[in-house]
């Protein structure tokens, strides 16, 4: 959405779980959805493109998770693209932009990004640290959501001379109050509030502030986290499920989870993105998570636009 937004047009796309195929189709009817695995698709079905845009699982490179890297299975997915790459041959991409976790830079002691970026260089492509940019969306985009993502951004050596790939957004936007995309004052459905009888609800409520409103609850592993009234903390994948990492709002004297609209739009989606009827709400929760916030691809996309319209 974010490089359509600035006049790229999409090829295809490919993602091998199925939920998140059916609500990409949905909402972009006239791209080619592959729904496969990245490990048993060839070059040779996919159209060459120009840019190659692809988000490799963070689980295996987060700060917050085991930290398994490479040893991980879905950490070795990344070796698929460049697989990808080189099965192109001479017809690769011109640009190739990867989106992962920030911690993904000084993991291992640097030793994955290393990894990452020999692999890259010995594909073809210019590629360097100062190709590496961590875009936050509330810094950045100006949604009250703390999100920060590292966006690598390689470029081809048979089509460029260098790298002139340049990410500093000068004009923050204006930034979005939190309470514009709550709906504290609309009717939400039950099933989204927290039981009073739920073991969470004590716990959690000790440290609601009813005075703030805008004020985001979530609990961690060990500890309840009550966000600065107007922030709200990173969404993540597994927020659908269970209590923990799920972020609350105090509504009506009750504390109820974000709902998938109000996720939505923490996210940066318009209003007319949407789920396909009858998906679960824990995979809407999760594909929310696993987002790439639009307004932040925007401005990568826009980035690379430039580069490619002034190298030629």
């Amino acid at each position: 959405m974010g490089f359509e937004n600035v006049g790229f047009r999409t090829s295809w796309a490919v993602d091998s779980a199925p939920e998140a195929a059916k609500t990409y189709a949905s909402n972009f009817p006239n791209t080619p959805i592959f729904e496969k695995d990245i490990t048993a698709l060839a070059a040779k079905e996919l159209p060459p493109v120009d840019v190659l845009h692809a988000g490799f699982p963070c689980q295996s490179f987060s700060g917050a998770g085991d930290r398994l890297g490479f040893g991980d299975p879905r950490g070795k997915l990344f070796f698929d693209v460049i697989r990808l790459l080189n099965e192109w041959g001479t017809e690769r991409p011109k640009v190739l932009v990867l989106e992962n976790s920030p911690y993904l830079l000084i993991g291992d002691e640097g030793r994955w990004f290393d990894v990452i970026k020999s692999q890259i260089q010995s594909a073809g492509y210019w590629f360097s640290n100062k190709h590496c940019f961590v875009l936050d969306t509330h810094e950045h985009a100006g949604i009250p959501q703390q999100r920060k993502r590292l966006f690598m951004v390689a470029v081809c050596r048979d089509r460029f001379d260098h790298n002139g790939v340049t990410i500093s957004p000068k004009e923050v936007p204006k930034k979005t109050e939190l309470l514009d995309l709550l709906d504290l004052d609309a009717k939400v459905d039950e099933l989204y509030f927290l039981p009073r009888q739920n073991r969470y609800n004590e716990l959690i409520t000790k440290y609601v502030t009813p005075e703030f409103p805008a004020r985001i609850y979530q609990l961690r592993k060990y500890f309840v986290r009550a966000k600065d009234p107007g922030i709200c903390p990173t969404l993540t994948a597994n927020m659908g499920g269970g209590g923990h990492n799920v972020p609350f709002v105090y509504h009506h004297g009750r504390l109820r989870k974000l709902t998938e609209r109000e996720c939505l739009r923490l996210q940066g989606f318009p209003e007319n993105f949407d789920f396909p009827e009858g998906m679960v709400m824990s995979h809407r929760y999760r594909l929310i998570g696993n987002a790439v916030s639009p307004p932040v691809a925007r401005i990568v996309a826009e980035a690379v636009q430039l580069f490619m319209n002034e190298a030629g």
